[in-house]
């Protein structure tokens, strides 16, 4: 009998002695896909052009320089760049946490006719891409009427904060729906304990919920901002004449073929490489600082799990 048990035991370890090495190999599998790129992208950012054609460098450069860092600096203009795009993110990402946080406390605690109907429109926002209604959303904005008035606000950041303002921005109806998950999770009786007191429902949303749901709003924060930060569709599709960062991306390459009239391009990518790098440091630096409350509310929201 006891020898029985010992070889239960014995087994029972083995097993999870093996499993935990089979989630060791996933876990560096999924480590290696997600962060060899960048480690590419940063490795090629400080070579030298004759690191590119030796084949004996793979990974660390041997002529460490920062040239391709100070040309993607200066063709991007990135002080300037990174100003503007952050004021951008940041303003888009702030309307986004207080439209989505609304929307979503009233799917979350008020029933009325048609709420599930328009919960279900709200998801199909999240499924259709919206390439496949760029045409409608362009002319929309290029004839955009109100009141009798007709203007065009193409070229216009007033077209995107119209967008994010009425709940239809970029990725808004995910924002919703973590929002509405979030606030399902809290218990009703604080709210309760508010309408004794007399609050109101704006008051009970703005005083009660809204500090209670601080990680969601970070999770939110950080979603709409990078989003924001990254996109080439809506600014490319409704501010043609934009120098945000992702957009300057795109251009940089020809702007330091031009301006130091080379052809090379390896040597051109290499500046591309370069103007990633300076791209995301931005966005690590953030994610640094608030990762451990973006888990948090990408757990409670359900979102993963």
């Amino acid at each position: 009998m006891i020898q029985n048990n010992t070889i239960q035991k014995w087994l029972k370890r083995s097993k999870g002695f093996l499993l935990n090495i089979c989630m060791a190999f996933i876990l560096i599998g999924v480590c290696y896909v997600i962060l060899s790129p960048i480690f590419g992208i940063i490795s090629n950012s400080v070579k030298d052009l004759q690191d590119v054609f030796n084949p004996l460098i793979f990974l660390i450069p041997q002529n460490f320089t920062l040239d391709n860092l100070r040309y993607a600096w200066q063709h991007m203009d990135y002080v300037s760049t990174l100003a503007a795009t952050m004021g951008f993110s940041i303003g888009m990402a702030a309307i986004h946490v207080l439209i989505t946080s609304m929307v979503g406390y009233g799917f979350a605690r008020f029933k009325f006719p048609g709420s599930n109907l328009l919960f279900g429109l709200m998801i199909i926002t999240i499924v259709v891409p919206v390439q496949t209604y760029m045409v409608p959303l362009f002319m929309q904005f290029r004839f955009f009427g109100i009141f009798g008035l007709e203007a065009n606000l193409i070229d216009s950041y007033l077209s995107i904060a119209l967008l994010t303002i009425t709940g239809v921005g970029l990725r808004s109806g995910l924002y919703i729906y973590i929002f509405r998950q979030f606030f399902k999770g809290l218990p009703k009786e604080i709210e309760e304990a508010a309408f004794i007191d007399g609050a109101s429902t704006f008051r009970t949303y703005a005083t009660v919920m809204v500090p209670n749901a601080m990680s969601a709003i970070i999770t939110v924060f950080l979603f709409a901002f990078v989003w924001h930060y990254n996109d080439t569709f809506y600014t490319s599709l409704l501010v043609t004449n934009n120098r945000l960062m992702a957009v300057m991306l795109t251009t940089v390459g020809t702007q330091f073929s031009i301006m130091e009239s080379v052809r090379d391009h390896s040597a051109i990518q290499l500046v591309v490489f370069a103007g990633i790098v300076l791209a995301i440091i931005p966005i690590l630096t953030i994610y640094m600082f608030l990762q451990r409350h973006f888990v948090e509310g990408m757990e409670r929201s359900g979102i993963v799990g």
